[in-house]
């Protein structure tokens, strides 16, 4: 999947000469620091996109599986990166940086649609990805809606519960449990030490556990 932002284009070229072969050789950390500016090189920029856009997705993914509009966030994702890599200090962080932004802006978001509050009518029909409607009692081998709805409700309890974690147990949790990367990575990511890592893994799976435990229960 492929996203497009709308970088203005009448920006001065910077320190390079922009063209195929130079954004083939540069490296991610120089490409970085090329774009730490206030109107950073369209091409550049652009470059940039594309090396970290499979992050972008697979965290959002990973994170909102079930919702349909991770294209928008992901745009706003990299609004947030043009309007905000300035201040990015040291630029060797930026794949942790990058991660901030979008766990906050899913977190965002996730505060937002709980405000709003979402209503499932049962005696409403089912609509499907290819957007066909059906009944809620259909004879199937698959689960029931009802299956569905517990689990669907239990993943929404579950986001709810990560988002409301501190920011560095968040940060640390989905690098860990949905982004799949060794306490070691985490730590090289994060600049903390393995042993800070470890505790902050181990603390916020508590507080997710203590957080679900209630709806556990009662299931």
């Amino acid at each position: 999947m492929s996203y497009s932002l709308a970088v203005p284009t009448a920006f001065p070229l910077k320190a390079l000469v922009v063209n195929h072969r130079t954004l083939a050789r540069i490296s991610d950390l120089e490409l970085v620091q090329q774009c730490q500016v206030l109107q950073p090189d369209a091409k550049l920029f652009a470059e940039l996109i594309r090396r970290h856009q499979g992050q972008v997705d697979t965290l959002l993914y990973k994170l909102a599986p079930e919702w349909s509009d991770r294209a928008d966030l992901s745009q706003e994702v990299w609004i947030r990166v043009y309007r905000y890599l300035h201040r990015l200090q040291e630029a060797e962080k930026f794949r942790g940086w990058l991660g901030r932004i979008v766990t906050n802006l899913f977190c965002d978001e996730l505060r937002k649609r709980k405000r709003l509050g979402r209503i499932m009518s049962l005696d409403a029909p089912i609509q499907t990805d290819n957007y066909e409607q059906i009944g809620w009692e259909l004879p199937s081998q698959l689960p029931s809606p009802v299956d569905k709805l517990s689990t669907q409700e239990f993943y929404e309890k579950l986001q709810v519960a990560i988002a409301d974690l501190p920011e560095s147990f968040r940060q640390t949790i989905i690098l860990r449990e949905i982004q799949g990367l060794s306490y070691e990575e985490i730590a090289e990511l994060t600049q903390v030490s393995l042993g800070t890592v470890k505790s902050r893994i181990a603390r916020a799976r508590i507080r997710l556990q203590q957080q679900l435990q209630p709806y556990l229960l009662d299931a």
